[in-house]
């Protein structure tokens, strides 16, 4: 119902930046909260940043806020994470994710979400 693809990834140098992106399929974007999700080796999903379906409230996870951007456009359908200051435990997989929804809530847990991407790579050197 509901397809995410994500790009963007890539291999950059600790202080660089990045912008992933996260197109979404259908019509009715507008009606999805978003979030972004990450994985690095060995370890569990965590949260990132999430973003209610008209954009009038964002939310992020501590490692990240002064750091990360989450941002819409929905006459694109696609949803964008501005990622400055890259750390080296920055590194994982990123997910995008979309929770149809009537109600303007960002949502921080995994669980909130039905729709996932495939992931896109972020490596960091040091």
């Amino acid at each position: 119902q509901v397809q995410l693809v994500e790009s963007g990834g890539g291999l950059v140098q600790a202080g660089d930046s990045l912008r992933l992106s996260c197109a979404a399929s259908g019509r009715t974007f507008n009606s999805y909260a978003m979030g972004w999700f990450r994985q690095a080796p060995g370890k569990e999903r965590e949260f990132v940043a999430a973003i209610s379906r008209g954009a009038g409230s964002t939310t992020y996870a501590d490692p990240v806020k002064g750091r990360f951007t989450i941002s819409r456009d929905n006459a694109k359908n696609t949803v964008y994470l501005q990622m400055n200051s890259l750390k080296p435990e920055d590194t994982a997989v990123y997910y995008c994710a979309a929770r149809i929804t009537a109600w303007g809530s960002a949502y921080v847990k995994s669980d909130d979400y039905g729709y996932w991407g495939q992931g896109t790579q972020v490596t960091v050197s040091s």
